[in-house]
């Protein structure tokens, strides 16, 4: 298959290989640094092999993470190779500080400069040609699992909109849809498959690894012996609810059942799970109050200097949170006092008016959000979790979005699956866009994902993604 499934979250094989290539190359350039720091010594330069390794693995698990910080095993990353060396570039940077740091604490783990600085070098290098290497041939643009649609009608047709972008497609290969006798045939030409043979046959005679159930009407006709035999055989079958959430990362609503809600694996957490999340939850804002609160002080003064001595620095609004409770959610005021005196409650918009110049910055910065620490210190809120909307959009929200009110079966976060993969969202059609992702995150969450979460929305920070 060309995912794992890891603590409920879908992991691309070929991403989960490369990061296993980064860290390999990582401990490697460590120990080339060693010994061309110390070419011209005549005693054996490594006394201590498995002190040099525990060292070398600090040092490679610290890069890897920032890596991924940075989006580099991302899916949907950006394929060109100039934006890519630009974000191993920041990885290795933050890298170099997140580094320090870890030695400060722990001095135990110290390479030394001279080969901390010349591991950085051939990190940078040596990640830069595996990098170009794995796009030349693993890549993105091709991929050896190959996916056959059971059904060439109206659910067909519908799946492959939904899947109608290059990167959507990037992590599979589509054999063909095949024609069902009494079905509509709604795909193009090209895509059509007529099968004369058992279905297992034609799958083994294409090379298929994957079979994606995708009939328009399951009650009549279901081929159980054919996909039964499929099955046997090695061949994968899924949904195709199943399938989408897989390769994208999110829950088609347009394709849900409530019975796929319902019988569905996840959408629940245990006892311990909640425990640690909440320990995660506590620890984790204290750390970053601490880390951060010269930015929040700056911030504070930055308003005022703008709006006067006498003008609020903090901005307080009753947000929707687990269960459809009420909570006041505490953000720095970024838009004027009388922002929403004459329109009501709206959502902000592109170059919005409203937001002030200091509003502006902190918004693209993120600064805004961090008096939501409180909120999640105080148990409002969790660090992870669907972003908590306003009752006003909530009451709407429900009456247009039949699945919308899963989302508060856990706690809003301040950062999620959302904010990684939807930009800022505005309209009805972006709140559809966001619940998508939202119910993949309630559905398929764990102290894993929130870790990858909270890790990645470092990238999201940095490149100003989703902000107004």
């Amino acid at each position: 298959m060309n995912t794992l499934r890891i603590f409920n979250h879908h992991v691309h094989v070929k991403f989960v290989l490369l990061g296993l290539l980064h860290f390999l190359l990582l401990i490697g350039s460590v120990f080339a640094a060693v010994n061309i720091r110390y070419i011209t010594a005549d005693a054996p330069v490594i006394a201590d092999y498995p002190m040099m390794t525990l060292k070398a693995m600090a040092y490679a698990v610290i890069l890897v993470l920032c890596l991924s910080a940075m989006g580099v095993y991302r899916p949907h990353r950006e394929n060109n190779y100039l934006a890519l060396f630009v974000r191993v570039l920041v990885a290795i940077a933050f890298g170099a500080v997140f580094a320090i740091v870890v030695y400060y604490i722990l001095p135990g783990l110290y390479l030394g400069r001279g080969v901390f600085a010349l591991a950085l070098l051939l990190s940078l290098v040596g990640i830069a040609i595996v990098q170009f290497v794995f796009d030349a041939t693993v890549g993105q643009k091709s991929s050896p699992w190959r996916v056959l649609f059971y059904g060439a009608g109206n659910n067909a047709a519908e799946l492959l909109a939904f899947l109608r972008r290059r990167s959507d497609q990037s992590l599979f290969k589509l054999v063909g849809c095949v024609v069902i006798e009494g079905e509509p045939v709604m795909v193009s030409d090209a895509l059509r498959c007529h099968v004369d043979t058992t279905l297992s046959e034609y799958a083994r005679q294409h090379d298929v690894d994957e079979v994606v159930v995708a009939m328009d009407d399951r009650r009549h006709n279901f081929p159980s012996d054919a996909l039964i035999e499929c099955r046997v055989s090695g061949i994968n079958v899924v949904d195709m609810l199943t399938f989408y959430e897989r390769q994208t990362g999110k829950v088609k609503t347009e394709l849900l059942q409530p019975s796929w809600i319902i019988f569905s694996r996840g959408f629940r957490q245990g006892a311990v799970d909640h425990v640690l999340k909440r320990l995660l939850d506590l620890v984790a804002s204290l750390v970053l109050f601490v880390v951060l609160w010269p930015f929040m002080v700056v911030a504070a003064v930055a308003i005022k200097i703008e709006d006067g001595l006498t003008a609020p620095v903090l901005f307080r609004q009753t947000r929707v949170g687990l269960n459809g409770r009420e909570f006041p959610i505490y953000k720095f005021r970024s838009m004027r006092v009388d922002a929403e005196a004459m329109s009501g409650p709206q959502w902000a918009a592109q170059d919005d008016p409203r937001i002030t110049r200091v509003g502006h910055t902190i918004r693209k910065l993120r600064i805004d959000e961090l008096p939501q620490l409180w909120n999640v210190f105080f148990g409002h809120m969790s660090l992870v979790g669907p972003r908590p909307e306003r009752p006003e959009f909530v009451q709407h929200l429900v009456t247009i979005l039949p699945y919308y009110r899963v989302r508060e079966c856990v706690k809003p976060g301040v950062t999620g699956w959302a904010q990684l993969g939807y930009p800022y969202g505005a309209s009805d059609e972006d709140a559809n866009g966001k619940l998508q992702l939202d119910l993949y995150y309630v559905k398929n969450r764990s102290l894993f994902l929130d870790l990858l979460i909270l890790i990645n929305t470092i990238e999201v920070v940095l490149f100003r993604k989703g902000s107004r």
